[in-house]
């Protein structure tokens, strides 16, 4: 092994010692047994593992955050897969402009977004709790959703769409039959990323969560504020469980594997 590559092998050595290490001691720390987090632990216990299931809230804000999840997602796609076939698709007077509109809020700092849906949503159109959180979520993964499948669409032929059109299939018909299962990758790709943002989602969660509708960052926030316990380590190791699990059967029943070739 030449010195190059072992300055490179090095380097990659630290990087993911740097990404790994926290998640390490955070998985380590969730097992020990003291009342506050001490690292290396001091023994092995599942106490705190027991604690999440315990705590109400942490109950009632993971289904209020997989409800928004989901549901704001399905919005997200079906609004976003249409709008990334007209980006790609067609150009028209205003594209860049139409394009600018639904990336603005991943430009736009996660607290002024926060505060302005807030100020709009529940201050001046006196919407409930739960809708303002689902139309402030749809609006922070949409445009995670034009990126991703307008990626996708910029690899499809498109003279396959004019083709289907020319043996006497409309417009919509060959969208779903022709452009559609075409894209199926970049659709499931977006459709993870969004609910994983969505969920994980804390600027504008904070700003728009109420008395009785909170989410499960939210709470884990609140908890971690008048509590030092290792509870929040346990959940996190939970919540990263849950997500290697949710990737697993993704790639076993939908062929993550095959769609990424």
């Amino acid at each position: 092994m030449n010195k190059k590559s072992k300055g490179l092998s090095i380097f990659a050595f630290l990087v993911y010692f740097f990404l790994l290490a926290p998640l390490a001691i955070i998985i380590a720390t969730s097992f020990g047994p003291d009342k506050s987090l001490i690292f290396p632990p001091k023994g092995f216990s599942l106490k705190w593992m027991m604690n999440i299931f315990k705590i109400e809230m942490f109950r009632k804000t993971f289904l209020i955050s997989m409800q928004l999840s989901v549901i704001g997602t399905i919005i997200a796609l079906i609004m976003g897969i249409p709008a990334a076939y007209a980006l790609s698709r067609y150009n028209f007077k205003g594209k860049n402009f139409f394009n600018s509109i639904f990336l603005s809020p991943v430009l736009i700092p996660g607290i002024v977004l926060g505060f302005s849906l807030l100020k709009y949503l529940v201050i001046y159109s006196k919407l409930n709790v739960y809708t303002s959180l689902l139309i402030g979520h749809v609006i922070i993964i949409i445009p995670y959703i034009i990126r991703v499948i307008s990626s996708s669409l910029s690899t499809f032929d498109y003279s396959i769409e004019e083709a289907s059109m020319s043996l006497g299939a409309n417009k919509i018909k060959t969208f779903f039959v022709v452009v559609l299962p075409n894209i199926r990758s970049g659709v499931i790709a977006a459709f993870i990323l969004a609910f994983i943002n969505s969920f994980n989602n804390v600027p504008v969660s904070v700003f728009l969560t109420g008395p009785g509708v909170s989410t499960l960052p939210i709470q884990m926030l609140i908890h971690v504020e008048y509590n030092f316990d290792p509870t929040i380590a346990a959940l996190s190791v939970v919540l990263m469980l849950m997500t290697a699990i949710l990737m697993f059967i993704i790639e076993r029943t939908l062929g993550l594997r095959y769609f990424a070739k």
